[in-house]
């Protein structure tokens, strides 16, 4: 039997397709909204990232940390005292327990000739990124916060006593006249004599 085309339903069938095609069109057009806001978000984020460093004083030197190569930041005085480990050099300092991983600490101003730095209430353990190096850590005498290296000037020498170490990138000086030196971490742990822990 043949469909009656005067039928109500057979005729409601094809307005009602036709008046959802809108709502598709803008529920495609709310996630392509969102889509293009979050890549304009992270693009941001991503810009951000190159020019922000984290400031912190190791020893008597004002140091600029690529955030992408660090991790957490730490108190150094709940993790005292650090586990000393037999037949290694004076720079490296220890093991500490963080959350049940054993991390290495480094004293950076000593590893280049300097004085080994106090720790004391500002002290902190900066942990290398996980992508770097799980088990590594860098003692901090202060953390300085987050630095915009967009806002100093590039210095084509060194003033710094770091200008030694393996993995110094650049120097800077911001606008109160302060010296800053870049270190990279990815370059540091690179270093021959960084990995050479045992006398």
């Amino acid at each position: 039997m043949m469909s009656d085309s005067s039928d109500p339903q057979s005729q409601r069938a094809p307005e009602a397709h036709q008046g959802s095609l809108p709502g598709i069109r803008t529920r495609l057009g709310l996630q392509e909204f969102q889509a293009r806001l979050l890549q304009r978000m992270e693009a941001a984020r991503d810009e951000t990232m190159q020019v922000r460093r984290l400031g912190a004083m190791i020893g008597g030197i004002n140091c600029l940390i690529d955030l992408s190569e660090a991790g957490e930041i730490i108190p150094m005085m709940p993790l005292m005292p650090l586990t000393r480990v037999p037949l290694t050099r004076d720079w490296y300092l220890g093991l500490a327990n963080i959350r049940g991983n054993l991390v290495g600490i480094v004293d950076l101003q000593r590893f280049q000739g300097g004085n080994s730095q106090v720790i004391g209430k500002e002290s902190r353990l900066l942990t290398l990124s996980a992508s770097l190096s799980p088990n590594c850590g860098l003692l901090l005498t202060q953390v300085l916060g987050l630095r915009h290296i967009s806002e100093m000037m590039l210095q084509p020498g060194a003033s710094a006593s770091f200008a030694r170490l393996p993995g110094v990138r650049q120097h800077y000086r911001d606008k109160q006249g302060v010296e800053w030196t870049e270190i990279g971490l990815t370059a540091l742990l690179s270093d021959p004599d960084f990995l050479r822990i045992g006398l």
